[in-house]
């Protein structure tokens, strides 16, 4: 594929899919105005019926546009990839970076984008660390990060960014209700191999510690192998969301 080569100083769009996440999205977005230099942060509702929306509408009422970045809301259907694709079509900056809402950047996330785009690096994520204290999730995290730099394929918690004209000319995420980090990524890897940052970026272990850790592991890597092997992933959406 030819590409043209990234503006030398790229412009950097976090895009935050949310559906209920009140109870950290005050924190979330906080950190990502007063820390980071975002040129653009876009965050896409996919119906929430907590306080998430208020929260967003507070940022962007009490927005120093001369300062920080000022939070964009966007209303979306539900469904992940569905709000990524319209947070990433309504984004205007060089380059988008999918943030989960319960996920934290380390410090100078965005210059370390810019550095690895600007070094001609079309796509990439962030090694990631779990929040649990629990030494399993110290393993967990350890497997995690080296699995993706031995397979180029990278999870929604490691932050995927991706050079926006490379995300149109692919076609951008996938409608799938689940795996579509998975789906994107292996499009992405035929492009380029993964720019591989340290971070780490802190993702939340509360999935884990509700279900509980070795069951869940153990239902992620079923999951996954199930739809390398073919299985429809609405079938596997509902064997996540609905653990028996």
């Amino acid at each position: 594929m030819s590409l043209p080569p990234a503006s030398p100083a790229p412009t950097v769009a976090v895009i935050l899919p949310v559906l209920n996440e009140a109870a950290q999205l005050e924190e979330t977005l906080a950190a990502l105005i007063e820390e980071q230099h975002f040129d653009e942060i876009i965050v896409v509702d996919g119906g929430s019926t907590d306080a998430s929306v208020e929260i967003v509408c507070k940022f962007m009422s009490a927005g120093e546009p001369d300062r920080h970045a000022t939070p964009v809301l966007i209303q979306s259907a539900h469904g992940r990839a569905l709000q990524l694709r319209a947070g990433a079509d309504a984004a205007q900056a060089d380059v988008l970076l999918f943030l989960h809402a319960d996920s934290s950047l380390p410090p100078g996330a965005t210059d370390d984008i810019r550095d690895a785009v600007e070094a001609g690096r079309l796509w990439g994520r962030f090694d990631v660390r779990l929040s649990g204290r629990h030494f399993l999730f110290r393993v967990i995290e350890r497997l995690m990060n080296w699995r993706s730099r031995l397979t180029g394929i990278a999870t929604g918690d490691q932050a995927i960014f991706v050079r926006r004209d490379v995300y149109r000319k692919l076609g951008g995420y996938t409608p799938l209700p689940l795996m579509e980090d998975i789906e994107f990524c292996a499009r992405l890897k035929w492009i380029s191999r993964p720019a591989c940052l340290p971070g780490p970026i802190l993702a939340s272990s509360r999935r884990w510690e509700k279900h509980g850790i070795i069951r869940t592991v153990l239902l992620m890597w079923t999951l996954r192998l199930l739809y390398w092997l073919g299985v429809s992933p609405d079938r596997l959406a509902r064997w996540y969301y609905h653990p028996t």
